[in-house]
């Protein structure tokens, strides 16, 4: 019989899905910052402002992320 991942983990699916979905935007988030700089440093203005939105959208999703948490683990309650 498998395993789920609750089991493994000792948290539920739902859970580990928001946590690894919101540390994988701030990863993103903190990789875009070397992606704009990259981007400044060539002169890159387009780049640099396609870069800095996608930043803004990782950063929103990390927002999301905490906050579905909070309400998965009942800190609004």
């Amino acid at each position: 019989m498998a395993n789920t991942g609750e089991e493994v983990t000792g948290t539920s699916d739902q859970e580990y899905n928001v946590i690894w979905f919101t540390e994988a935007c701030l990863k993103n988030a903190q990789r875009l910052e070397t992606y704009i700089k990259d981007a400044q440093q060539a002169g890159n203005e387009q780049l640099t402002e396609f870069f800095t939105k996608a930043q803004a959208e990782s950063r929103k999703g990390a927002e999301l992320g905490k906050d579905m948490l909070r309400t998965l683990l009942g800190a609004d309650r």
